[in-house]
């Protein structure tokens, strides 16, 4: 079975107007021309349908409810949990994942974070020992790249306190069990397209430093 880079797309703009999306775009370029057995799978979290998370989706803690509990549901649950556990699945498929996304008030926008609600699920992607939660994502290499564009330059002494989305991402994927986790921050993308261009070239100069750091 080919491997799996998962290219997961949190930006409204159109590819050619996104800074993130299109030092993504060279990165994922270089890393198949690298890697030609990886196989790219693409989740775009504002066109494809992400769920969002309803109590009755639930039989218990992060786990989804199953055959006869599933069958009580209306055709609309069924489908919507169906939805959860293909991407929870495609999640668990693959080796590698891009993910690119604007700051949004130190943050990312809200659709990343539903996505995750919808990946992390017990005896899937975690499991509990002694009534705390473990991640299970550590039975092969896995890598992460963050692919963050802001458009003012964040100082790096800074990066702790500001950057609440790159923290959770770091947060979150070591708590799945991903053993590399790295970022690429396309700042200070400005207010002109001379800029962004001059941003988007700065930061497309670190994909071959990112990439031999990988494990996959």
């Amino acid at each position: 079975m080919k491997k799996k880079l998962l290219y997961i797309n949190c930006n409204s703009k159109p590819e050619k107007l996104s800074s993130s999306k299109t030092v993504a775009r060279i990165f994922i370029q270089k890393f198949i021309e690298k890697n030609p057995d990886f196989e790219v799978e693409e989740v775009d979290l504002y066109n494809d349908h992400i769920p969002r998370l309803e109590y009755e989706y639930f039989a218990g803690r992060s786990a989804l409810v199953e055959k006869e509990a599933l069958k009580q549901l209306d055709d609309h649950a069924q489908k919507e949990i169906k939805r959860i556990n293909e991407l929870c699945q495609q999640f668990i498929d693959c080796r590698v994942y891009v993910i690119a996304a604007p700051m949004w008030n130190l943050s990312f926008p809200p659709q990343l974070k539903e996505y995750f609600d919808c990946v992390i699920q017990d005896k899937k992607t975690i499991k509990f020992e002694n009534k705390k939660p473990k991640g299970i994502l550590n039975d092969f290499d896995r890598s992460l790249v963050y692919i963050q564009s802001s458009g003012a330059k964040v100082p790096f002494y800074l990066r702790p306190i500001l950057n609440k989305g790159l923290n959770y991402i770091k947060y979150i994927t070591k708590y799945l069990g991903i053993k590399k986790t790295k970022e690429i921050l396309v700042d200070n993308t400005g207010t002109t397209e001379e800029e962004r261009k001059a941003a988007v070239e700065k930061a497309a100069g670190q994909i071959d430093k990112v990439l031999n750091s990988l494990r996959y």
